[in-house]
Protein backbone atom coordinates (compact mmCIF):
# COMPACT_ATOMS: atom_id res chain seq x y z
CA UNK A 1 0.00 0.00 0.00
CA UNK A 2 1.40 3.41 -1.29
CA UNK A 3 2.46 5.74 1.90
CA UNK A 4 -0.53 8.56 2.26
CA UNK A 5 2.08 11.61 3.01
CA UNK A 6 1.67 13.04 -0.38
CA UNK A 7 -2.01 12.92 0.31
CA UNK A 8 -2.67 14.13 3.53
CA UNK A 9 0.27 17.10 2.99
CA UNK A 10 -1.96 18.43 -0.15
CA UNK A 11 -4.67 18.28 1.88
CA UNK A 12 -3.64 20.49 4.87
CA UNK A 13 -1.84 23.06 2.49
CA UNK A 14 -5.35 23.20 1.21
CA UNK A 15 -7.10 23.21 4.25
CA UNK A 16 -4.08 25.64 5.57
CA UNK A 17 -5.25 28.56 2.08
CA UNK A 18 -8.95 27.96 2.69
CA UNK A 19 -9.83 28.02 6.15
CA UNK A 20 -9.35 31.87 6.93
CA UNK A 21 -11.80 32.09 3.85
CA UNK A 22 -14.48 30.17 4.86
CA UNK A 23 -17.52 31.26 6.60
CA UNK A 24 -18.03 29.89 9.89
CA UNK A 25 -21.01 29.98 12.21
CA UNK A 26 -20.37 32.85 15.23
CA UNK A 27 -17.98 34.33 13.69
CA UNK A 28 -14.99 32.37 14.59
CA UNK A 29 -12.40 33.67 16.57
CA UNK A 30 -11.15 37.08 14.98
CA UNK A 31 -13.55 39.56 14.01
CA UNK A 32 -17.25 40.71 15.20
CA UNK A 33 -19.63 38.21 15.37
CA UNK A 34 -21.81 37.28 12.32
CA UNK A 35 -24.98 37.66 14.71
CA UNK A 36 -24.29 40.81 16.19
CA UNK A 37 -23.28 44.40 15.32
CA UNK A 38 -21.98 46.79 17.32
CA UNK A 39 -24.50 48.45 19.99
CA UNK A 40 -26.46 44.90 20.13
CA UNK A 41 -26.54 42.58 23.80
CA UNK A 42 -24.60 39.53 23.73
CA UNK A 43 -27.11 38.11 26.43
CA UNK A 44 -30.58 38.62 26.49
CA UNK A 45 -32.26 40.16 29.12
CA UNK A 46 -34.96 37.60 29.69
CA UNK A 47 -37.69 39.63 28.71
CA UNK A 48 -39.93 38.58 25.45
CA UNK A 49 -37.99 39.75 22.52
CA UNK A 50 -35.54 41.05 24.10
CA UNK A 51 -37.86 44.09 25.33
CA UNK A 52 -38.14 45.24 28.62
CA UNK A 53 -41.40 45.75 29.37
CA UNK A 54 -42.95 49.51 29.65
CA UNK A 55 -42.99 51.12 32.94
CA UNK A 56 -46.24 50.50 34.81
CA UNK A 57 -49.67 52.31 33.98
CA UNK A 58 -48.38 52.41 30.75
CA UNK A 59 -48.98 50.90 27.67
CA UNK A 60 -46.89 49.43 24.65
CA UNK A 61 -47.18 51.14 21.43
CA UNK A 62 -47.88 49.35 18.77
CA UNK A 63 -45.38 49.65 15.71
CA UNK A 64 -46.37 50.76 12.20
CA UNK A 65 -47.01 47.06 10.68
CA UNK A 66 -49.04 45.70 13.75
CA UNK A 67 -52.07 47.35 13.32
CA UNK A 68 -52.35 46.07 9.38
CA UNK A 69 -51.08 43.00 9.97
CA UNK A 70 -53.91 42.07 12.80
CA UNK A 71 -56.68 43.55 10.33
CA UNK A 72 -55.37 41.32 7.28
CA UNK A 73 -55.00 38.08 9.59
CA UNK A 74 -58.53 38.84 11.32
CA UNK A 75 -59.90 39.19 7.70
CA UNK A 76 -58.24 36.19 6.70
CA UNK A 77 -59.70 33.55 8.78
CA UNK A 78 -63.52 35.26 8.29
CA UNK A 79 -63.01 35.02 4.32
CA UNK A 80 -61.76 31.27 4.97
CA UNK A 81 -64.46 30.68 7.49
CA UNK A 82 -67.30 31.60 5.99
CA UNK A 83 -66.03 30.81 2.26
CA UNK A 84 -65.19 27.37 3.29
CA UNK A 85 -68.54 26.57 5.04
CA UNK A 86 -70.71 28.41 1.83
CA UNK A 87 -68.49 26.37 -0.45
CA UNK A 88 -70.85 23.45 -2.77
CA UNK A 89 -70.80 19.74 -1.36
CA UNK A 90 -68.65 18.52 -5.09
CA UNK A 91 -68.15 14.91 -3.50
CA UNK A 92 -68.83 11.74 -5.03
CA UNK A 93 -70.56 10.21 -2.32
CA UNK A 94 -73.35 13.58 -2.67
CA UNK A 95 -73.73 13.09 -6.48
CA UNK A 96 -74.60 9.47 -5.87
CA UNK A 97 -76.87 9.64 -3.08
CA UNK A 98 -78.75 11.93 -4.86
CA UNK A 99 -78.87 9.90 -8.24
CA UNK A 100 -80.16 7.00 -6.44
CA UNK A 101 -82.68 9.56 -4.83
CA UNK A 102 -83.99 10.46 -8.22
CA UNK A 103 -83.94 6.97 -9.58
CA UNK A 104 -86.02 5.84 -7.08
CA UNK A 105 -88.54 8.58 -7.12
CA UNK A 106 -89.01 7.49 -10.69
CA UNK A 107 -88.99 3.90 -9.88
CA UNK A 108 -91.89 4.53 -7.04
CA UNK A 109 -93.66 6.97 -9.70
CA UNK A 110 -93.78 4.43 -12.05
CA UNK A 111 -95.02 1.72 -9.96
CA UNK A 112 -97.75 3.71 -8.78
CA UNK A 113 -98.45 4.88 -12.89
CA UNK A 114 -98.65 1.21 -13.30
CA UNK A 115 -100.74 0.22 -9.98
CA UNK A 116 -103.17 2.40 -11.24
CA UNK A 117 -102.96 0.90 -14.49
CA UNK A 118 -103.93 -2.67 -13.58
CA UNK A 119 -106.65 -1.46 -11.25
CA UNK A 120 -108.09 0.69 -13.88
CA UNK A 121 -107.48 -2.60 -16.45
CA UNK A 122 -109.06 -4.39 -13.41
CA UNK A 123 -112.16 -2.80 -12.71
CA UNK A 124 -112.55 -2.50 -16.56
CA UNK A 125 -112.12 -6.23 -17.07
CA UNK A 126 -114.51 -7.13 -14.67
CA UNK A 127 -117.22 -4.44 -15.91
CA UNK A 128 -116.25 -5.90 -19.32
CA UNK A 129 -117.25 -9.72 -17.66
CA UNK A 130 -120.31 -8.34 -15.82
CA UNK A 131 -121.20 -6.78 -19.45
CA UNK A 132 -120.81 -10.20 -21.41
CA UNK A 133 -122.48 -12.57 -18.45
Amino acid sequence: MPSPTPLTSASSMLRRRLLPTLRTRGGGSSGPSRWTSPGHEEKPKGHFMNRTPPPPGQSRKWEDWELPCYVTSFLTIVILGVGLNAKPDLTIETWAHEKALERLKIESSNLAAAATATTANGSNSSAAAAESE
